[in-house]
């Protein structure tokens, strides 16, 4: 095959068809010598002197914050729809129920178990990310745990609580909506708890604390997302993913809190809305 190749290529072209390759070459050898213009690399400001971030935001403002209760209300026990700026989450909520296999059975308290989904069009990337991804089961024990402790297990002892979240959007704080969306899915599934669990984020600029960061923020910045019990000032929930100098961890996390109890408001009056408007149906 090798011999074969050869000959091939040494076979001589006619005349006419060399002159035509040989002016063809010079053209092209012509074109080659000019050279392109240089590209400028345009850089998008996240944090201006006039203190304005890409968004139009300040430091210490939330981006536009909606949610709905009930969304599900024949595939689940409870659900809920959470929008923080563009990224939108769903939440599903099945139980109190009995568990599906012995090792999610506890004695003494109900076993609580959370699968996230993120669907490969929330980015623009279109990435898949399975079930089994690191930081997906990352995220999924922490939420885990953060809302073992909350939950009133013991009264519901031999069940089981199943949380599955659906991330439809992604543009930053995503970690923090599917908190967010757990917690008001559990409200709504009637399931027992100590207070509200809200969760925010907070990134670093140079020495500015910017609360809520959007998706080019976070790529760019280091950024902490925290939860919240009720309005007090501990923490029950902490995800570090960048490194964080450690005397500017204390103002991203005040900053953080303070957007958690914000968070919270407005959850708190949309279930009041939504119990107030479930009672009126009622009577």
């Amino acid at each position: 095959m090798r011999a074969v190749a050869r000959e091939s290529s040494s076979i001589p072209l006619p005349t006419g068809e060399q002159t035509t390759a040989g002016s063809e070459k010079s053209a092209w050898d012509q074109k080659k010598t000019i050279k392109p213009r240089p590209r400028t690399m345009s850089r998008v400001e996240i944090y201006s002197p006039e203190g304005l971030r890409t968004d139009g935001r300040r430091y210490n403002e939330l981006r536009q914050f909606s949610c709905t209760l009930n969304t599900h209300p024949v595939a689940a026990d409870g659900s809920s729809y959470v929008q923080m700026g563009a990224t939108k989450v769903v939440c599903m909520v099945r139980g109190p129920r009995e568990p599906e296999s012995r090792s999610h059975t506890n004695v003494d308290r109900a076993y609580v178990s959370v699968s996230i989904n993120i669907a490969p069009y929330s980015t623009t990337d279109r990435n898949k990310r399975a079930r089994n991804d690191r930081r997906v089961q990352e995220m999924s024990m922490i939420i885990q745990r953060t809302f073992d402790q909350v939950i009133l297990g013991h009264l519901h002892p031999r069940t089981e609580i199943a949380v599955s979240i659906h991330v439809l959007a992604q543009d930053g704080g995503m970690f923090a909506a599917c908190v967010n969306a757990t917690c008001l899915a559990l409200i709504d599934a009637g399931v027992p708890m100590y207070n509200y669990v809200s969760a925010s984020s907070a990134a670093l600029y140079d020495s500015t604390a910017l609360l809520d960061p959007n998706n080019l923020e976070e790529q760019e910045l280091s950024f902490a997302t925290v939860g919240v019990v009720g309005k007090s000032e501990k923490t029950c929930m902490l995800l570090l993913e960048n490194r964080l100098p450690l005397d500017r961890t204390e103002p991203v996390l005040a900053l953080a809190i303070a957007g958690c109890h914000s968070l919270q408001d407005q959850m708190d009056r949309q279930v009041r809305k939504h119990g107030k408007h479930r009672l009126e149906k009622r009577s």
